[in-house]
Formats: C-alpha cells, structure tokens, sequence
C-alpha cells in the first residue's frame, strides 16, 4: 500500500483486555498498518485483567482511522456517558473506511447512534439489551452491515481482525498472519457459547439476567440521552 492503513482503537478504564489485545495483535501484523490506542490522556490506563496498557494518543491528537475499533468491558458502559468520547466516536466514524466493535464495544457504537437500524452482535448475555438502540441483534462471531463490522464475545475479536485482513489485504495476507500466530484454537472443552452441549444453562440464565438488571438501566438512560439530543 502507498500509505499506511490507520487503525485506531479505543482505550478506557475496566476495558476487557483480550477485546483490544486480540484484535491488535492481529492488526500489527498487516503490512504498511499503523495502530493507535486512544484515551483522554497518555497516561497508563487500567485494564479489568488488573494490569494497565499505555495510550499512544489523546482525543484531541489521534489522526483519521481507517478503522475504527471499540473494544468491550464494563467499561464500554461507562463511556456512554462520556460525551467526549462518544463525540470522538462520532467524529472518526464519519472518516472512517470501517466502523467496528467487539464485544461489548457495540453499546459505545449504540449509545453514538451508530447502529440504528443496522444489524449488530456483541456478547451474549448482553445480547437482547442491542435492540434498544434500534439496533437488530444477530448471533454471530461476526456481523457485517455497511461498513459496520461488530465482533461477539472476548475472543471473536480475533476471529473479526482476521476477517477485515482478509477483506483489505486479501486472504493470502490473513492466512498468513493466522499461521504467525498460531491461531488455532482446540479448546478443552465445548461450552464457548450458550449453544454448546457443555454451556452450563443456569450460567447463561443468570449471566443474562444479571446483565440485563445491571446494563439495562445504563443502556436505556443512553438510549434516552440519544433521543433527546443530548
């Protein structure tokens, strides 16, 4: 490529780390790819691992991304109530080439009124709580719609980077990078999603429930703040 591709991901508090470690990983192997990481300040940010990554940019200082990436996490709910971020979101979004999530990452997309009508995944046991955006749910690892690419789950990031290398570089060029990294996944078990024969269904009915009693509030004062204006 002539120019490098810009990937900007979001940095914030109580971020799920593999969210934004996975799919940067993936990224920082294409070629002529740069990658940002983007907070309020360059200042180390505290992950929900319980060990912090730096920002390499601010708000105010990150260039135009190509793609835009919003990791999951508990704290995704907080940036809803972060109006500069979600005005960054907005900002980029206009710019960028992809628009993207993982996770939990597509209540932040929401909550910046970017998935009305569109169709979405993010985590399942927050899954039915997307719809309240206008967003129409769908279960997948990856969802595409337009130039919106949302990611399930913690580690459909990986799964979603390698998906948009292979659209922009070609397969060749993510097959590649998924051999350099060994992505090849033979879990120990087969309960990786509430479909699976060894999910442990009280798990997934409380993790929804919990998620609901916990999120739901958060998401519809966004949903509400959305609506209004403001």
């Amino acid at each position: 490529m002539s120019t490098p591709l810009r990937f900007v991901a979001m940095l914030f508090p109580h971020v799920t780390q593999l969210d934004l470690t996975g799919p940067v990983q993936v990224f920082s192997k294409l070629p002529d790819a740069t990658v940002d990481l983007v907070w309020h300040r360059r200042e180390p940010v505290e992950t929900d691992a319980g060990f912090s990554i730096l920002p390499t940019t601010t708000f105010a200082e990150a260039p135009q991304a190509d793609v835009l990436m919003v990791p999951g996490g508990q704290g995704a709910f907080e940036l809803m109530d972060d109006p500069i971020a979600l005005d960054f979101i907005r900002h980029q979004a206009q710019g960028a080439r992809y628009v993207t999530s993982v996770c939990t990452g597509a209540f932040a997309l929401g909550a910046a009124g970017l998935l009305d009508g569109r169709r979405a995944t993010t985590h399942w046991a927050s899954h039915p709580l997307l719809a309240m955006f206008g967003a129409v749910p769908e279960h997948a690892r990856v969802v595409r719609d337009g130039n919106v690419i949302t990611a399930g789950g913690v580690t459909s990031g990986i799964d979603f980077a390698l998906t948009l290398a292979a659209e922009i570089y070609g397969d060749q060029t993510a097959r590649s990078v998924q051999l350099t990294l060994e992505y090849d996944p033979h879990p120990p078990f087969d309960a990786g999603s509430p479909a699976r024969p060894e999910a442990d269904q009280e798990q997934v009915a409380r993790m929804i429930h919990d998620a609901e009693g916990a999120r739901g509030p958060l998401v519809a004062r966004a949903v509400a703040r959305l609506r209004g204006g403001m």
